[in-house]
């Protein structure tokens, strides 16, 4: 109802305080009351009456004049002029009615009161006093003068009397109304000033910070915001107006999502590269929501703060750390190395022995003897019985060669125990090699890693090349991400490669508006997921299921070992790596899922 009776006022009413603006809405539900009893007159009223070319000529012009009254209230920025037109026409026709009528009922009629209440109300005690005077007087004294009563004037004077008593209540009424609203008026005032104080303590920040409404329209913006969007936009915008209106159609896409997820009570954190008089910044821009009485959300808060010089401190602090870890790994490397030597230094000294005894051994084996007994039985092949009878070398032969064997015998244990242990030396050998190898597979250098900044590390490597070809990057990082347990130069290898063949699908799309866009967030089973996703030259579907595979590749300078690399790499980490796209044209997403606390590595 309330809305009703608002769409009748102007913009200035309905914008001015509560008390006029409750005056226009009482002065609207009196004309159209007054608009309604007129129009039943006219239908139903006027052709039963004695004269009706003379009422209906007086209901028509009320009705004029009421529906003009209701027209300049429209285009009012006062409803003075309106509610004198109306006060003073019902108290005409209060005074008319009782001079039609000659009856002194009519002239007493409760409806006279309507006079004080109304007028008090829309006009203050002066001019309510004004028009209540003139309805007494006609009740009391005018009408009994036209009209003289039958039974005396004491009922047209107490009638008179309790009109004037209307007048005094409803000033008493107003006078109490005007002390609640001076209070209001107190309250508005120090509001006013709670608030100018917190505009000024706002503007006093140089970090950017605004406040908009739920369809993104701009409600208060600070001077450090609003020089940001000089130097991003070319000007100022208008309180009023969309923030996302000026930026590019991608973009506001994306900002508009992330506005509809603040509204839906989550906290949203980006950092949000740009290009400020020419040189690259990184802005940590937080959106919050505003909750109103019933915790439901009414608005949202947009904070910036420049965080470029803490970048490059923690990228500073970042590769100080990494040189740290590098030289401690290429300290270990070599300890290990030299436990290594040593250990198969001295294992390789007992197998020299072993191959020294094992040669002289062997060169000391009687077989020449075994030989020459092999000869002479050969050449007396024809008369063995006689040789071995009679020739006294054939009587030693057969003592000769049990000798021989013996001696064999004890040589060939020998040797094997002299070859045993130079396979245990060996097996020595293979096994610390071995464990070396058990050992640079699974450590790997595991560490705890950001991988926000590790994407930002990513990115600042390829900032250049992006920047010259017009690539624009989006981050999307989620809020409070967990550490991962990774080798950080896998990780990182992986995502790099990934940036080159984005920029190479982006280069070869011949797109105006190329993008890229990181995205991390948590994923099912206490995993992390990281999105590289570009609006490219896309994946034909019937490559996707080789996209992996060692030597297929799609460049023409191309050797087809980077993504399997990355795949296997990803493998080797404890996760996995996957590809999506829509097809030519549409661009491609990577997905890396990774262990939050590190899995198992695969060989």
């Amino acid at each position: 109802m309330l809305t009703r009776l608002d769409a009748c006022l102007s913009e200035p009413l309905r914008q001015g305080s509560p008390v006029e603006l409750s005056r226009g809405r009482l002065l609207v539900g009196i004309l159209g009351m007054l608009l309604l009893f007129n129009l039943l007159a006219l239908f139903f009223y006027v052709g039963r009456s004695p004269d009706p070319l003379r009422t209906g000529v007086v209901q028509f012009t009320c009705l004029v004049i009421f529906l003009a009254t209701l027209w300049r209230l429209r285009r009012a920025s006062s409803i003075r002029v309106p509610a004198w037109i109306l006060s003073f026409l019902v108290t005409a026709a209060i005074s008319v009615e009782s001079w039609k009528a000659g009856t002194q009922a009519v002239a007493v009629n409760t409806m006279a009161m309507l006079v004080p209440m109304l007028t008090v109300y829309l006009l203050g005690v002066r001019w309510g006093l004004f028009f209540t005077l003139l309805a007494a007087a006609n009740m009391g004294l005018v009408h009994p003068y036209l009209f003289p009563p039958p039974g005396g004037l004491a009922l047209n004077l107490f009638s008179a009397l309790f009109v004037l008593c209307g007048w005094l209540v409803s000033w008493m009424f107003l006078a109490s109304r005007d002390e609640a609203d001076a209070a209001l008026e107190q309250a508005l005032r120090t509001l006013r000033e709670s608030e100018e104080q917190l505009v000024s303590l706002v503007d006093s920040t140089d970090d950017p910070v605004c406040s908009l409404d739920t369809v993104g329209r701009i409600l208060t913006l600070n001077q450090a915001g609003a020089e940001l969007c000089r130097q991003l936009f070319g000007g100022e915008p208008l309180p009023g107006t969309s923030l996302f209106d000026a930026l590019s159609p991608g973009q506001r896409a994306l900002w508009k999502e992330r506005a509809q997820r603040t509204l839906a009570g989550e906290r949203v954190r980006v950092q949000q590269g740009l290009t400020l008089e020419g040189r690259p910044r990184v802005m940590d821009i937080n959106l919050n929501p505003i909750l109103g009485a019933d915790r439901r959300p009414v608005g949202m808060t947009l904070f910036g703060r420049d965080i470029t010089a803490l970048k490059e401190a923690e990228a500073r602090l970042g590769e100080t750390h990494r040189n740290l870890l590098d030289v401690s790994r290429h300290a270990g490397m070599a300890e290990v190395a030299n436990g290594i030597l040593h250990n198969v230094g001295n294992t390789l000294n007992s197998v020299n022995v072993s191959a020294g005894l094992l040669a002289q051994r062997l060169r000391n084996l009687r077989v020449s003897g075994l030989t020459r007994a092999s000869e002479m039985l050969r050449e007396h092949a024809q008369d063995l019985g006689a040789f071995f009878s009679r020739d006294p070398r054939g009587q030693q032969l057969p003592q000769y060669l049990e000798l021989l064997s013996r001696h064999l015998s004890e040589e060939k244990e020998g040797l094997l125990a002299e070859t045993q242990m130079l396979d245990q030396n060996v097996e020595h050998i293979k096994a610390v090699v071995a464990m070396q190898q058990a050992h640079a597979r699974v450590t790997g250098m595991v560490e705890q890693v950001s991988v926000p900044q590790l994407l930002d590390d990513a990115l600042r490597l390829h900032a250049a090349s992006f920047e010259r070809v017009g690539i624009q990057v989006r981050t999307d990082y989620a809020a409070r991400l967990p550490l991962v347990m990774v080798d950080r130069y896998k990780l990182l290898q992986i995502v790099i490669n990934l940036l080159s063949n984005a920029r190479h699908a982006l280069l070869n799309s011949h797109r105006p508006d190329k993008h890229l866009s990181l995205r991390v967030e948590r994923s099912p089973g206490d995993r992390l997921r990281i999105q590289v996703a570009d609006n490219g030259v896309g994946i034909l579907p019937e490559n996707l299921p080789r996209i992996f595979t060692q030597g297929f590749t799609t460049k023409e300078d191309g050797h087809g070992f980077g993504l399997h690399i990355s795949a296997l790499s990803a493998e080797e980490l404890g996760g996995t790596l996957l590809c999506m796209s829509a097809g030519p044209g549409q661009g491609a997403t990577f997905t890396i899922e990774l262990p939050v606390n590190g899995g198992e590595p695969r060989n």
